[in-house]
This record gives structure tokens, sequence and C-alpha cells, in this order.
């Protein structure tokens, strides 16, 4: 069964610059995979030649949005990926908050995964 986790990074960005890079096909295909093609509510990533589909479950304008993987509708799993980001009312800074779900011996690999994704992102913001 797999398991809920989430993940903080802070981000010097200004969140109406993150929202594009997180809800739209262009702005996921700089930093989150290779390619990223929608048609209606259906996402698909695609990386070195492999695709996967995912439904766009939840959007917040300038707050998150949460896509559930196909393959684990088919299997009714309560899972799902979300990419959440506020501003720290002490700080002043983005803090993007993942939230992801993973089988226990899958864990650091797809931990270590977003930690480039979202190395990725801070280069490509410039952060």
């Amino acid at each position: 069964m797999k398991e809920k986790y989430e993940l903080e990074f802070i981000l010097n960005s200004s969140p109406r610059i993150l929202e594009s890079m997180f809800s739209s096909a262009d702005g996921l295909s700089e930093w989150f995979a290779d390619n990223v093609k929608v048609k209606e509510d259906v996402y698909t990533f695609e990386w070195d030649g492999s695709s996967e589909q995912a439904r766009l479950i939840h959007h917040k304008l300038h707050s998150k949005v949460k896509f559930k993987w196909l393959a684990d509708e088919e299997d009714d799993l309560d899972s799902f990926f979300e990419i959440g980001y506020n501003i720290d009312p002490i700080t002043n800074q983005v803090v993007l908050t993942i939230t992801d779900f993973a089988y226990p011996e899958d864990r650091e690999s797809a931990i270590l995964l977003w930690n480039q994704q979202v190395s990725d992102l801070k280069r490509l913001l410039g952060a």
C-alpha cells in the first residue's frame, strides 16, 4: 500500500510566476517532465520516451494543483500528488509543499526524484 509523504522547499519567486509553472503544460514541461500534453483534464507526462497520465482533480488559483495518476484510478487507490505553495507570513518567502504517495520500498527514490525536479525548477527560476 502506498504511503503519503510531504516535502517542503523555500523558493525565491513570486506566486504569479509559479502559477503557470504548476498548472500549464508549458510550465510543467520546463521542470517536471520532458514534455506535457493536456486534453481536457488529463495531463500526459513524458519522461525519456515513456509516459504516464494524470487527471487534474483540483486547482486552486495561486495556491495548489492536485493530480491523480490514471493508473491509480483503476486500482481505486486513494493517492494523488499535489503541488502547493504559499507565502510564509514571517519570512515573506514562498514555501513549496509537495504531497505524494509511494510504496515504502520506493519512497527514498521518489523523494530523490522530487528533489531533482525542484532543483531544476529553482535553476529555471534563478532562485
